[in-house]
């Protein structure tokens, strides 16, 4: 286990390499490997950085990020553009799927509302409105369309198949639950991204409608 003082250490430090975010304004600080992040940023995608930053140092088990946005002058928009460029945005990179997706927006602060067949597509509308200038948060209460039935043996044992195939997972290490359509992820992994990639890894498992990821880091 690493000393939350050598971790603080190396989070300050990549904050300081990431060319679009001002770390003098970022306070990182840690307790028992979890990093809480104060202070702010100038954009939602530098909010968005700057935690997956801070997962992908060694030692570190869970991040709160609590930085807020400050928008600059030039950067201010009103609801109205804000709702239109992320409307465009989505229906751009989710032609079908997005004519399903309600967007509403309240001081900066984008709501996702609908419903999609799959979690990629829930993710992927996420992501590419967090680079539309203006927004300052997100809320993504998108739901998934209830899709073939399917077991949840046949569930579970698909997913552990993709673990054992995976480079970057130890499928020994976790254990898979099934409830319905619902996963629930036990056991430990090495590393945040580990982590990450076992949860993303069940969402693409036809027939998941939720994930419930309890991994813990272990080093």
């Amino acid at each position: 286990m690493r000393r939350d003082s050598d971790i603080k250490r190396d989070v300050e430090e990549e904050l300081r390499s990431a060319p679009s975010i001002e770390a003098a304004d970022v306070a990182p600080s840690v307790k028992d490997g979890v990093v809480m992040l104060t202070g702010f940023v100038h954009s939602y995608i530098d909010k968005f950085e700057a935690e997956h930053i801070a997962k992908r140092v060694l030692g570190v088990v869970g991040v709160a990020n609590d930085l807020e946005v400050r928008l600059r002058g030039r950067d201010e928009r009103p609801d109205p553009e804000i709702a239109r460029d992320a409307v465009v945005a989505i229906k751009t990179r989710l032609p079908l799927a997005g004519q399903n997706i309600k967007v509403v927006v309240e001081d900066g602060w984008v709501t996702f509302e609908g419903e999609v067949e799959w979690h990629y597509q829930r993710a992927l509308a996420e992501s590419t409105v967090r680079w539309v200038k203006g927004v300052k948060g997100i809320t993504n209460l998108i739901t998934l369309r209830p899709g073939p039935a399917r077991s949840p043996d046949e569930i579970r044992r698909k997913i552990e198949e993709a673990f054992r195939r995976s480079a970057e997972i130890d499928a020994n290490r976790v254990t898979v639950e099934t409830h319905s359509g619902e996963v629930i992820l036990k056991g430990a992994v090495r590393s945040w991204a580990e982590r990450q990639e076992a949860g993303r890894v069940a969402w693409t498992t036809l027939g998941v409608t939720n994930v419930d990821n309890r991994l813990a880091v272990s080093v």
